[in-house]
């Protein structure tokens, strides 16, 4: 068999798996021949040969792209506000509370620094990180992966570069949560509905069988709002969010001002989540 057809065969046989952990997940994975190699090789390019365009929408650099900026010092200054972050988040979207850490549901969390960056491992971490958690929540990738392995475009990339759900078009594969790097999805294994405390009407209740995850508040940003855990958190400015497209906005300011850094950008994914050490 010549070296043409066995790179070929290389590219067929890895394009299902890249369309469910995107290209970077597998890239280490043939026999020491990365995607874009063997692509290379065929005459093919990274796209065509892992259907990676997915089916999201791609804004134009003149519509919006939200981000997030959180400031992880602000969060060890007062361990406080993680537990307000979470609160609000949860209670405005009816997120459920289960009794059994097994069938928890997280759309925001608090997490230890080296479960948040596994790959920024230090042996000697400064008091304040080791003791201290940060909040972590879904990315909202510009190029989500979670998107690309959804069979029934249950989860999709809005025109504001939100990674967003339909309930109703989710059939509870989880492909989506097997093809997202970050862990940042939860499936609802039980009726939620006798587990919401205080329901919130304006937003819709969820089944079991479905999959979901934070949503940077689009149902709150489309009405002028800022999202509730950034709400939650104002006084302190430790969660700024805004577009990234703006060169004038907050956001980008701060990114200028700043030295901040994100979840495994190695990936590819372009995390739209921005974290200041």
């Amino acid at each position: 068999m010549d070296k043409n057809r066995r790179n070929f065969l290389k590219v067929a046989g890895i394009s299902t798996l890249a369309g469910l952990g995107g290209t970077a997940v597998v890239d280490r994975l043939v026999g020491g021949t990365s995607i874009a190699q063997a692509a290379a090789e065929t005459g093919h390019t990274v796209e065509q040969a892992t259907g990676s365009q997915g089916h999201g929408a791609q804004p134009n650099p003149s519509e919006n792209r939200y981000g997030m900026i959180i400031d992880i010092r602000k969060f060890q200054q007062d361990p406080s506000l993680g537990e307000k972050a979470v609160t609000a988040c949860h209670s405005v979207h009816n997120v459920p509370q289960f009794p059994d850490k097994k069938d928890e549901i997280k759309w925001i969390w608090m997490t230890n620094f080296e479960n948040a960056f596994p790959t920024n491992a230090n042996a000697y971490r400064d008091e304040a990180t080791a003791k201290h958690q940060l909040p972590i929540l879904c990315n909202h990738c510009d190029k989500p992966p979670c998107v690309r392995a959804c069979p029934t475009k249950a989860t999709f990339r809005n025109k504001d570069g939100i990674v967003m759900m339909d309930y109703h078009r989710c059939i509870g594969c989880r492909f989506c949560m097997a093809a997202c790097p970050y862990g940042s999805r939860s499936f609802n294994w039980r009726d939620p509905e006798a587990f919401v405390k205080n329901t919130n009407h304006v937003y819709p209740r969820r089944m079991r069988g479905v999959v979901e995850k934070c949503n940077f508040c689009d149902e709150r940003v489309g009405t002028g709002k800022q999202p509730a855990c950034v709400e939650a958190c104002a006084e302190s400015k430790a969660i700024v969010f805004g577009n990234l497209n703006d060169p004038n906005s907050e956001i980008r300011k701060m990114l200028k001002e700043n030295h901040t850094i994100q979840r495994n950008p190695a990936l590819g994914t372009i995390p739209s989540v921005f974290y200041i050490v």
